[in-house]
């Protein structure tokens, strides 16, 4: 397994080459010039093209992209254009929190997902049945950032149960933490658990009709062993699988909103640096959640050969 995971972290590397280079001729197709958003709008076209060079955006495309793997490879991203600090440093003071969040909404999707999926499956053509997909219906339909601002008219200005935007630490506030981060963890959950929720009622279904569960209530076995021991291991190995996918949605969903609930993460800080065209941002800030989401998937794929033992990932 670790010879595996030692190839996977080898492959990565042309991978997030290619990343980078997809980001820089994407950001240079994009109208707009940061000289011009740093200069302001009463900056004159000498002004302008000072700071252009000074930026070292005067300079051919193949120069520009050259020294920025020459830099990459020494560990420096570059420095941010507009905060003034080094990509790198900004990125990291911004992590924790987008991990936090997806963190949450990650637990809230699997533990929503499964219940109301194993729930679905167990009280088939029912009532529950009928309601649980109307409620999978509703979470793989509703866009996360009109769920996030129905959740703030709600909440926040009707309610006031919640504030409608910040940040608190969880180790440091949790109970501060849950009044902040519920709501954006809830609007980057919901389409995740609609779409868990059919999955798991899906396989659910399929486990219970086989053979060894109905010799395991032959036996007389409770139900609720059958369901939890004997099933639940077997629905766990698509629900693993998802979990990759589950996170990259997370992680990509995070810049609408954070944006929305004033999170200081990463994705607001992307979402920034892209209005205000801040290249090296773009850059740095794409490199590392594509290096995140590579790694994350590579954790995914050992659990998955952990909890499935025909899996064998020494190859």
């Amino acid at each position: 397994m670790a010879r595996y995971a030692l190839k996977r972290l080898v492959q990565m590397i042309p991978l997030l080459l290619a990343v980078s280079l997809i980001a820089f001729a994407l950001i240079k197709l994009v109208p707009g010039d940061p000289a011009v958003v740093m200069g302001g709008s009463n900056a004159t076209p000498a002004e302008i093209e000072a700071i252009r060079r000074n930026l070292g955006l005067d300079r051919p495309l193949h120069v520009q992209l050259f020294s920025f793997y020459a830099a990459l490879f020494q560990g420096d991203l570059g420095r941010s254009l507009l905060l003034g600090q080094p990509v790198t440093e900004a990125l990291l003071e911004r992590a924790p929190v987008t991990l936090w969040i997806a963190f949450y909404s990650l637990v809230l999707t699997i533990v929503l997902g499964m219940a109301t999926g194993i729930v679905a499956a167990l009280r088939h053509n029912t009532i529950v049945d009928q309601l649980v997909s109307v409620f999978a219906l509703l979470g793989v339909s509703i866009p996360n950032f009109w769920l996030g601002l129905m959740m703030i008219v709600l909440f926040s200005v009707h309610l006031g149960w919640l504030p409608t935007s910040g940040y608190a630490d969880p180790l440091a506030d949790p109970v501060g933490f849950l009044r902040t981060a519920t709501m954006p963890a809830v609007a980057l959950a919901m389409l995740q658990t609609g779409l868990l929720t059919r999955i798991v009622r899906s396989t659910m279904l399929d486990v219970l009709g086989q053979d060894y569960i109905r010799t395991a209530r032959a036996k007389g076995l409770p139900e609720a062993r059958v369901v939890l021991r004997h099933a639940l291991a077997n629905v766990m190995i698509p629900v693993i699988t998802m979990i990759g996918l589950i996170l990259s949605v997370l992680l990509s969903g995070s810049i609408i909103v954070e944006t929305i609930f004033s999170v200081p993460g990463i994705g607001s800080l992307l979402g920034n640096a892209i209005l205000r065209r801040d290249y090296p941002m773009i850059q740095g800030g794409l490199l590392f959640v594509a290096a995140t989401l590579m790694l994350l998937n590579l954790v995914v794929d050992l659990l998955y050969a952990a909890f499935d033992p025909r899996v064998r990932v020494d190859r």
